[in-house]
């Protein structure tokens, strides 16, 4: 599909300089534009490439003055990076607009889905499955029985999402997300090994959550694991079993969080944090990648290190850690000349 700068300006409320029927069917870094394609310039770092290249169309802040000729035709916007964005998601909204019904797929007689949904090829939809309206569910996708999806989410190929889970509105749920599987729960038994414990609850996903490629979210053994409106998890993300993220909460990729614990709102978690079990960790926490969280953490806390200190009493002992070679030479030539 292609679009003339007009056409753009338009959708961005934002002023042609140059050829306003230039036509773009593609996006590019400017460093690599092509003919045919659409970049946008807001790093000053990258000024130079706005006079070498190809692009047809550059989004420039309406602050800028070209001090060369400039061959691409520009549109300036009040900011060049959140108007690439907002193109971004209108693109993204065309290429993944599908509407119907694949077939061979599975729909239960006792499912129901709204208006204009996509179900791919392959697709299982188990019994009293409830979809919304604009849901598009790709591929060789499972939903289990009494699972309700909301409004204008979209589900990735290979996705499956057990029996009684709940998906609000405007959700991405990416490939291979396993969401429902029973929790890790097993009570040791007298001849030395494990009885399992029923996975008897559900897991509840709130609005506007992203959840990445093959992140794993654990059904509670009674109850819910929550995952609350606006989170976004990366990929290879361990939930397990009664945990509850908070508002807004965001967790980088390979990072763990064991069973019942409690994340506040508004939290940033780094890659390959492990949190411990049947912990609380407050609102606007900041933990850093690769620490281990075992204890309670209050509110508007900063950790590094596993186990995780305050990012101040971090830094300052890895300041000795560094040294500690030194200061133990200092030691041990203290300890000599005590003795000679």
């Amino acid at each position: 599909m292609k679009f003339t700068a007009q056409q753009i300006a338009g959708i961005l409320e934002g002023d042609v300089v140059g050829n306003p029927n230039a036509e773009v069917s593609k996006l590019s870094k400017i460093e690599e534009g092509f003919e045919g394609s659409l970049t946008f310039l807001a790093n000053p770092k990258y000024t130079p490439y706005i006079y070498s290249t190809k692009a047809s169309i550059t989004i420039v802040n309406k602050t800028f003055v070209p001090e060369n000729n400039v061959k691409t035709t520009l549109i300036k916007v009040d900011d060049a990076y959140l108007a690439f964005s907002k193109i971004l998601e209108y693109y993204n909204s065309i290429k993944l607009y599908k509407v119907g019904i694949e077939q061979p797929s599975f729909i239960s007689e006792s499912a129901t889905y709204g208006d204009h949904v996509y179900i791919g090829a392959f697709s299982y939809i188990s019994d009293q499955a409830k979809i919304g309206s604009n849901v598009k569910i790709f591929p060789n996708t499972y939903i289990g029985e009494n699972v309700v999806i909301g409004d204008n989410t979209i589900i990735f190929s290979g996705a499956k999402i057990y029996s009684d889970t709940i998906i609000g509105n405007a959700c991405v749920i990416n490939s291979g997300v396993i969401i429902g599987a029973d929790g890790f729960g097993f009570a040791p038994n007298e001849k030395g090994g494990y009885n399992k414990i029923p996975q008897t609850g559900n897991v509840i996903i709130e609005d506007y959550v992203d959840i990445g490629a093959a992140t794993t979210i654990d059904r509670a053994t009674i109850g819910s694991t929550i995952i609350r409106e606006g989170a976004k998890l990366d990929n290879h993300i361990q939930i397990a079993h009664g945990v509850e993220i908070g508002k807004n909460t965001v967790i980088a990729a390979q990072s763990g969080v064991a069973g019942s614990t409690k994340i506040g709102s508004n939290c940033q978690i780094g890659g390959q944090v492990g949190i411990a079990g049947h912990i609380v960790i407050g609102n606007n926490v900041k933990i850093q990648a690769q620490s281990g969280i075992a204890r309670n953490v209050r509110d508007n806390e900063v950790l590094q290190g596993s186990p995780a200190l305050s990012l101040t009493d971090y830094n300052k002992s890895y300041v000795h850690f560094k040294n500690l070679p030194k200061i133990v030479r200092n030691i041990n030539d203290l300890e000599k000349n005590k003795w000679e």
